[in-house]
């Protein structure tokens, strides 16, 4: 799971400048901020953390947290699937306030800053966008879940899916 800054809407991520359509300067500065977070570890998709039997996740051996950055990381990592990799994306939108906020204006900007980071190649590799809003939170925040697709579990409830479905 990676857990990002709450991202300018898309009416805010590009300006018109001298006839070009640009990045905003609050986009930019998301970026820049999607770069610098430190990586996290991506549950695998067969076992979700819900999932695991009690006692699983802790057995799990814990790295030491790491002092690179998502940039930094954009080699051939656990982070990023293989060339032509299809991916499932789920994002979990905590917004910063009340506001009435449509969903589909955050997705654009997080999956541009995901791919500027590293954590994918292209986001046309996503084959599933999930976006789900949630409860409103101070500063707000934007949580991500990858997966490796064809998937084994809903990403949502994490049922086990039939194998003949994939």
């Amino acid at each position: 799971m990676l857990t990002l800054p709450y991202p300018p809407s898309i009416n805010h991520y590009w300006r018109n400048f001298r006839g070009r359509v640009v990045i905003s300067r609050e986009g930019r500065a998301f970026r820049k901020n999607v770069q610098a977070l430190p990586p996290e570890e991506t549950p695998p998709p067969e076992a979700p953390p819900e999932t695991l039997p009690e006692g699983t996740a802790d057995a799990t051996p814990h790295s030491a947290p790491s002092t690179t950055t998502l940039a930094q990381r954009s080699g051939n990592g656990p982070r990023k699937p293989p060339a032509g990799g299809r991916i499932a994306l789920c994002m979990d939108a905590f917004p910063p306030d009340r506001r009435r906020r449509d969903l589909d204006n955050i997705q654009k900007p997080v999956l541009d800053s995901l791919e500027h980071a590293g954590v994918y190649e292209d986001d046309s590799q996503i084959d599933l966008l999930l976006t789900r809003r949630c409860e409103v939170t101070k500063h707000g925040r934007v949580e991500i879940h990858l997966y490796e697709m064809p998937l084994r579990r809903c990403p949502l409830c994490h049922t086990p899916f039939a194998p003949e479905n994939n």
